[in-house]
């Protein structure tokens, strides 16, 4: 798998996993099982998501570039106008 998460923030996110097992089902979750949980979720839901922000940032960066002509086009002067 290409997506990989540093240190620190799979630290954060499985932190904020014990965090949150632990306000909403009122349960404790070790820090072990929520890096699993964790590591499970990335290779469930990861891909899809990587593939969906690359797919919008194609869709962004293909607007930008037809937007191109529109926003910077400058016209030239004709050849019978080119004296004045």
């Amino acid at each position: 798998m290409r997506i990989k998460l540093s240190d620190e923030r799979k630290n954060r996110i499985t932190n904020a996993l014990v965090d949150f097992y632990a306000s909403e089902f009122d349960e404790e979750l070790s820090a072990f099982r929520a890096e699993r949980v964790v590591e499970f979720m990335l290779r469930q839901i990861g891909p899809s998501q990587y593939n969906q922000a690359i797919a919008d940032v194609r869709k962004y960066m293909a607007q930008k570039i037809d937007d191109l002509d529109a926003e910077f086009y400058e016209p030239e002067a004709r050849g019978d106008d080119a004296d004045t």
